[in-house]
């Protein structure tokens, strides 16, 4: 059977994403279209808007065949990283093809990029990871630098990337397209506005936001001690204090992320360190994870369920 990968998060679900799994299909003439997906926790930085289990349900209704998860430790992290353990993770199922979602919709040229530029691993601490990426690739929207990453990762397995261009901007936050983008949607959602017409998830959504943990993030801020702090991972550079002076003087997120965010440290970094702090992970115990060996499932239907029989007789 041919495998084809998507990497995902579906915060929430919507008939973009229905469209990406049936052009996917159609591009790549595969057999079982395989998900990895983020699980509770999203690359952002931020809870997903409802739980897994909920968008493991709607996207096996809409196209795919198999989800597996990408797991917390890739999946709140920078786009390097998440790139690694979601094409690992769809290497690990035995993918041939994987599709994503690109803003300039050339595929020859963002396997240029990826093929003449090494890994940006040692960044400028005045300068953002985004401003390091726009260094090395020129000016690229974020699904872009994730097609870049995706596509490193790739060749290792000798898996074929494709891209399908995206009818609506990463950042978009309006409601006028067909397609509308997940950070729309979960704008509309809290302004209690109908989003029916374009996420079949729309009844089931729980309204769940970095927002409902502010009080808490404040809380361990101010108790825990500043070593413990330290230790804890993307806690570098004493952003620890930043945070805690930041934390004392603003009674909103919204504030406390204005105040933190700076050259160095984009608002989406900091969303993901304040992640880690709530989980309390720690660095070492990300530095002792071994690699990648297993898949995660979370849901199949028929069709994935015949291709993990044929995944688990081949390990035989």
């Amino acid at each position: 059977m041919k495998a084809c990968g998507v990497i995902c998060e579906y915060n929430p679900f919507h008939y973009g994403h229905a469209y990406h799994l049936h052009k996917s299909r159609e591009i790549t003439g595969c057999d079982v279209m395989i998900c990895a997906m983020s699980g509770n926790f999203v690359q952002r930085g931020e809870p997903a808007i409802t739980d897994k289990w909920s968008r493991v349900k709607t996207a096996l209704q809409h196209g795919a065949d198999l989800i597996i998860e990408l797991p917390f430790a890739y999946a709140t992290q920078s786009a390097r990283y998440f790139a690694k353990g979601a094409v690992t993770s769809l290497a690990l199922a035995h993918v041939s093809d994987i599709v994503f979602g690109s803003e300039c919709g050339d595929i020859d040229r963002l396997i240029q990029l990826a093929t003449h530029h090494d890994h940006p691993d040692h960044f400028k601490k005045s300068v953002s990871v985004p401003k390091t990426y726009e260094k090395l690739y020129g000016t690229h929207l974020p699904n872009d630098i994730l097609g870049i990453n995706y596509i490193k990762e790739m060749k290792p397995y000798d898996i074929t990337p494709h891209c399908i261009q995206r009818t609506n901007r990463y950042h978009d936050r309006h409601l006028t397209k067909k397609f509308a983008s997940a950070n729309a949607l979960r704008d509309a959602l809290f302004d209690n506005k109908d989003i029916s017409a374009y996420t079949p998830m729309y009844d089931i959504l729980a309204k769940h936001a970095l927002d409902d943990y502010y009080r808490y993030i404040q809380g361990l801020l101010f108790s825990l001690p500043k070593a413990y702090l330290q230790s804890l991972f993307l806690m570098d550079e004493g952003i620890e204090q930043r945070l805690i002076t930041a934390a004392k003087q603003c009674n909103s997120l919204n504030a406390f992320l204005e105040s933190v965010t700076c050259k160095r440290y984009t608002t989406s970094r900091i969303r993901r360190t304040l992640i880690h702090l709530l989980n309390q992970t720690t660095k070492t115990e990300i530095n002792a994870l071994p690699s990648l060996a297993h898949i995660r499932v979370l849901g199949f239907n028929s069709v994935g369920q015949r291709y993990l029989k044929t995944l688990k007789e081949h390990e035989e």
